[in-house]
């Protein structure tokens, strides 16, 4: 647990917009899970339904994060990435993905 002084406010976390993924159900309907939250998942007969679950369902695991006292992962963003990726290949592979990647522009 972070001491008080260094731990934002419950309406910090409340307030940030966290992405979510929805996938369509086999029985109907329709599951959503936020992958930045750990377990916060729900579901929804329609996709009006399962906007209210996932927004109640990500306040709800919030503030008992933070009235536990648990780690509060920030939402992911592009911001984050530099956009870098570094990997090393033999150079016969470097040139054909080269050579691709100018037919495709």
């Amino acid at each position: 647990m972070k001491p008080e002084s260094e731990r934002k406010s419950l309406d910090f976390y409340l307030n940030k917009v966290y992405p979510f993924t929805i996938y369509p159900s086999s029985e109907g309907g329709y599951s959503a899970e936020i992958p930045d939250l750990p377990g916060c998942l729900t579901e929804g007969e329609s996709l009006e339904e399962l906007g209210r679950n996932i927004e109640e369902a990500r306040r709800a695991w919030i503030e008992v994060a933070y009235e536990e006292g648990l780690g509060i992962p920030l939402p992911r963003n592009e911001d984050v990435y530099s956009g870098r990726f570094v990997v090393r290949i033999p150079k016969y592979l470097h040139r054909r993905l080269a050579e691709e990647a100018g037919r495709s522009r």
